[in-house]
C-alpha cells in the first residue's frame, strides 16, 4: 500500500511540481531577503560614515574660521599700536560675531585689558587656571581644551594669538551652539539619528535625537577609535535590532563625532518593496495548487476509483464499476466502456456457467449411472464368482488345487473392494444418506488410508442439510483440494474443518505442505496450469459460495469456503 501510494499520481504531483515551487519560492525570499538586508546594511553604514566625515569636516572648517578670526584680531592690534585695544574690538566686531561669549584683550600678565562683551564672564575667568595656557600660546594661535564657564556651568572654547605689545587677543564660544550650527543642515533635527559630539574626557558637547548612549561614553563602540584618529562604521546589537555607527575625529581639538541608528529604519518605501519581490513567485504557486486540486478532484481521485473498481471486476464483482466516479468526460466515457464491456463479460460469465453447470450435472449422471453399473452388475458378478471359488475350493481335496482357489479368491475380494472405492468415489453414498459431515469424515479417512497422509477431520455446530446438488458441490470440492494436497503439496498433514453456523455453513481444508504463490484473479488459474483450482472457482460460483486460499511458498496452503444458507434449505428446516 506505501509503494502504491507513492507511486499514486497526487503524491507524484506535490512531490513533482509543489514541493520544487514552494523550496524555490522560499529560497528565493530568503535569499534575496537576504541580500537586501546585507545591501541595506552597507548602504546605511556607508552612507552614515560619509556624513560623519563631513560632519567633521564642517567643524573643523567652523573652529579654523575661529582660528582664523582671533589671529586677524591680533595683528589687527600689533599693526595699530597707537590705538587702544578698546577701539579695536570695536572695529573689529562684525569680524568677531561668531564668539558669543564675546573677545578681549589681556596683558602679559594676565591684567584684563579691554573686552567686547560678557564682562563678568572674563572677569570670572581672571586667576584661573584655564586662562593661563591662553595668555602663553606656545604657537600662532592657541585653542583650549573645553573649560567650563566659572558662572553657568557650561563648556566654552578659549581662542587666544599673541600681539606684538605683549598683549594677548582671547575669544571665547560655545562648542554647543557652535555644533549645533554646523550640523543643522547636514543632520536635520527631528530625524531618528542619534549625533553625538564628544571631548577627550567623555563629556558629551552636543546629543541630537535618541540618546543612546550608556553611563560611560569612551566604552561606546567607535568612540576610542575616533579619538585614536580614525573613521568608519560598526554595528551594534540593540535587543531585536542592529544598529549602525558611524565615528570619526574633530583633529583640531581632538574631539569624537558619532553618530548611531537603526540601519532598518531608513529604508525607503521603495527599498522596502525589493524584499517582497519574490512574493510574485505566490500566484503562480497558487495557480499550481489550483490545477493540482484540479487534477486532484477531477482525473486522479476519479480514476483511483475506476482502478479500484476494475480490481473488483477483475474478481467477478460487476456491480461497482456501473456506479458513476465522475470525473472529465474522457474518464466517464471509459467508465462507460468498462460497464458495456463488464456486462458483456457478465452474460458471457451466465452462458459459461451455464454450460458448466450442465457438464457438471452430466458428469455427475454419468457417475451415478457408472455406479449403479457396475454395483449392481459387475460386483454383483464378482460376488456370485467368488462363492462358487468357495464351493469349488470345499469340493476339492488337494491341497495344490486348495491353494490355487484360495488365491483365487483373494484376487476377486481385492477386485471387488477396488470397485466399491471406486463406486463411493462415483456415488458417495454416505452423502445421501447420512449428510455431508459423515461424507466428508468418511473421505477424510479413506484419503489417510489410500495416501499414507495423516487427515484429521473436526466438525461443529449442529449440521443441517443442504439441497442435494450443494452438498455435492461442497463435497467435490474438499475431495479436489484433499487430491491437490496428497499428489503436489509434498505435506505429512492435513485438516478437514466444517463448521455450521447460524447463518452460514464454513469449510477449510489446512496442510503443511510446501504451499504456493496464489495467483491475484482466477483468470491466471489457467494459464499457469491450476486447472484444479479453476474447477473450485468454478463450482463456487455456481453454488453461490465464496472461496479463498491463502498459501506462500514453504508456509502452507489454507483453503477456505463460506456458502450462506440457501433460503430454500431454510424453509426446509
Amino acid at each position: 500500500m506505501k509503494k502504491k501510494l507513492w507511486r499514486g499520481s497526487t503524491i507524484q504531483s506535490i512531490a513533482v511540481i509543489v514541493l520544487p515551487l514552494t523550496l524555490l519560492l522560499v529560497v528565493v525570499s530568503l535569499g534575496s531577503f537576504q541580500i537586501h538586508q546585507n545591501a541595506m546594511r552597507a548602504l546605511v553604514g556607508s552612507r552614515d560614515e560619509r556624513s560623519v566625515q563631513t560632519a567633521a569636516s564642517t567643524l573643523e572648517s567652523e573652529i579654523n574660521h575661529r582660528l582664523y578670526a582671533v589671529r586677524t584680531l591680533a595683528i589687527l592690534d600689533s599693526s595699530n599700536p597707537q590705538v587702544n585695544p578698546s577701539s579695536v574690538l570695536s572695529i573689529s566686531s562684525d569680524l568677531m560675531k561668531d564668539f558669543d561669549y564675546g573677545t578681549a584683550f589681556f596683558g602679559a600678565d594676565g591684567t584684563l585689558l579691554a573686552v567686547s562683551s560678557q564682562q563678568a564672564f572674563w572677569q570670572s575667568l581672571l586667576g584661573t587656571p584655564e586662562l593661563t595656557p591662553a595668555l602663553h600660546p606656545a604657537t600662532n594661535v592657541y585653542i583650549s581644551g573645553v573649560v567650563t564657564d566659572p558662572l553657568d556651568k557650561q563648556p566654552v572654547v578659549l581662542v587666544s594669538a599673541q600681539t606684538s605689545d605683549d598683549r594677548v587677543a582671547i575669544g571665547a564660544f560655545s562648542p554647543k551652539t557652535m555644533i549645533q550650527g554646523a550640523l543643522q543642515n547636514i543632520f536635520p533635527p527631528g530625524g531618528q539619528t542619534a549625533i553625538y559630539v564628544i571631548a577627550p574626557d567623555g563629556q558629551i558637547l552636543y546629543h541630537s535625537g535618541p540618546m543612546t548612549l550608556e553611563d560611560k561614553p569612551l566604552q561606546h563602540p567607535g568612540v576610542s577609535q575616533a579619538f585614536q584618529g580614525q573613521s568608519g562604521t560598526t554595528y551594534l546589537k540593540v535587543s531585536n535590532d542592529e544598529h549602525v555607527v558611524a565615528y570619526g575625529p574633530v583633529e583640531t581639538v581632538g574631539w569624537a563625532i558619532m553618530t548611531e541608528e537603526s540601519w532598518e529604519t531608513v529604508s525607503s518605501p521603495t527599498l522596502r518593496t525589493s524584499q517582497i519581490l519574490p512574493l510574485v513567485l505566490v500566484p503562480a504557486l497558487l495557480l499550481a495548487i489550483l490545477a493540482l486540486w484540479f487534477g486532484t478532484r477531477q482525473i486522479v481521485r476519479p480514476l483511483q476509483t475506476l482502478e479500484s473498481r476494475a480490481a473488483k471486476l477483475a474478481w467477478g464483482d460487476f456491480k461497482p464499476i456501473e456506479e458513476p466516479v465522475g470525473g472529465i468526460a474522457e474518464i466517464r466515457d471509459l467508465q462507460k466502456e468498462l460497464a458495456h464491456m463488464a456486462r458483456q463479460l457478465q452474460a458471457a460469465e451466465r452462458s459459461l456457467h451455464s454450460y458448466i453447470g450442465a457438464m457438471t450435472q452430466g458428469q455427475e449422471a454419468e457417475r451415478l449411472r457408472l455406479a449403479r453399473e457396475l454395483h449392481d452388475d459387475t460386483i454383483q458378478s464378482l460376488i456370485a464368482l467368488k462363492q462358487r471359488v468357495q464351493l469349488a475350493r470345499m469340493a476339492r481335496k488337494r491341497s495344490d488345487s486348495a491353494q490355487e482357489l484360495h488365491d483365487l479368491e483373494t484376487l476377486i475380494e481385492g477386485s471387488i473392494e477396488d470397485l466399491r472405492r471406486t463406486t463411493r468415489a462415483l456415488r458417495p453414498i454416505y452423502l445421501e444418506d447420512l449428510g455431508l459431515a459423515a461424507a466428508l469424515e468418511m473421505l477424510a479417512k479413506e484419503t489417510g488410508q489410500s495416501s499414507g497422509l495423516q487427515v484429521d477431520f473436526r466438525s461443529a455446530g449442529t449440521e443441517r442439510r443442504l439441497p442435494a446438488e450443494v452438498e455435492l458441490a461442497l463435497y467435490r470440492m474438499i475431495q479436489e483440494a484433499l487430491n491437490n494436497v496428497v499428489h503436489h503439496a509434498q505435506a505429512r498433514h492435513a485438516s478437514v474443518q466444517l463448521e455450521f453456523s447460524s447463518g452460514a455453513i464454513t469449510l477449510r481444508v489446512d496442510d503443511d505442505g510446501k504451499g504456493f504463490e496464489v495467483p491475484r484473479t482466477p483468470a491466471e488459474f489457467a494459464p499457469q496450469g491450476h486447472f484444479g483450482l479453476l474447477g473450485l472457482y468454478e463450482r463456487a460460483e455456481l453454488i453461490g459460495a465464496h472461496l479463498e486460499i491463502d498459501s506462500s511458498p514453504k508456509n502452507g496452503t489454507r483453503l477456505s469456503i463460506s456458502l450462506p444458507y440457501p433460503s430454500d434449505a431454510e424453509k426446509g428446516d
